[in-house]
């Protein structure tokens, strides 16, 4: 896995950049066939002053190309929300994936 961390406006410190990998390793827990993940992590100056933390990741795994963006006025909380997201995201991508699969037998049974 190809993990990028990147900062828009902002230096991602040590501190970030370890709670970031220790988050996404759930996301890799459920589905180990993740190929890259890009993470931005951003400070940005919107109408709503409370909001201006984000966090969005674009996750690459095999077939398909997972995106999730969340923003809060917390960072860490913000990629507490982003991961909540990939993870959902990716275990519905994996359960598509598992349901395609034949059944053997299944057409013998009626």
């Amino acid at each position: 896995m190809n993990l990028t961390i990147s900062g828009h406006h902002m230096d991602v410190t040590p501190a970030l950049r370890s709670y970031v990998e220790t988050k996404l390793d759930r996301v890799v827990r459920h589905f180990d066939q993740v190929v890259n993940v890009n993470v931005l992590l951003a400070v940005e100056k919107p109408k709503d002053k409370e909001k201006r933390q984000r966090a969005e990741c674009n996750l690459m795994v095999k077939g398909r190309s997972i995106f999730a963006e969340s923003l809060h006025e917390d960072l860490y909380a913000a990629i507490d929300a982003l991961v909540d997201k990939l993870d959902r995201q990716v275990v519905e991508h994996k359960n598509r994936v598992r349901s395609h699969q034949a059944v053997p037998g299944k057409h013998l049974a009626s």
